[in-house]
């Protein structure tokens, strides 16, 4: 029951924020759209903003699901993309009205962990020590968190199968290359 009450209040928030900026959305708002009562949301969230770190990592999960490995992570990352889409009018409330390092705080680790997924599972079995392993990870996981800001910032206009097949092109082979190299060093 306790899922279904939080979709809900999640919905009635996505829903008010087709017809006011979430700075002026209050408890009462959503829960009178919901037609609950505010301790029935009190008993869930402790403020909006937990509600809408909720809705982020619920939307993060989702997109990831079984997608971290070397030949899955262009599906997980093209996910990422198509949920953002799929939310665009509370992700970009969020990114303009909270702040887009409320966005950045639950995009990174997701990304983070498609990008480690691919880095353990293509440096198995070679000599490679953990600090450069996380130095391969995070420089891909800036350059894609980048671009799906700017994707963000541009009004989602681009098409995501495009922006993934384009980033595989530049990085396909590249991860083991890297962990090649550094093994080498090693």
């Amino acid at each position: 029951m306790s899922d279904i009450t939080k979709k809900a209040l999640e919905r009635s928030l996505k829903k008010l924020l087709l017809t006011k900026p979430l700075s002026k959305i209050t408890v009462s708002d959503i829960t009178d759209d919901c037609k609950v009562n505010r301790m029935t949301f009190y008993y869930h969230f402790t403020d909006i903003y937990d509600l809408i770190k909720w809705i982020c990592l619920q939307n993060a999960d989702e997109a990831l699901d079984n997608n971290k490995t070397y030949d899955t992570w262009q599906q997980g990352l093209l996910n990422i993309f198509n949920i953002i889409r799929k939310n665009k009018v509370f992700v970009e409330s969020v990114y303009r009205d909270m702040d887009r390092r409320v966005i950045e705080r639950y995009l990174h680790p997701q990304v983070h962990n498609l990008i480690m997924g691919v880095v353990e599972e293509k440096s198995d079995g070679m000599a490679v020590c953990d600090n450069d392993k996380n130095f391969i990870a995070s420089f891909l996981e800036y350059a894609f968190e980048g671009m799906i800001y700017a994707w963000i910032e541009s009004g989602m206009k681009e098409d995501p199968e495009y922006l993934v097949s384009s980033a595989s092109v530049i990085i396909q082979g590249d991860v083991a290359l890297a962990l090649k190299e550094f093994s080498n060093k090693a």
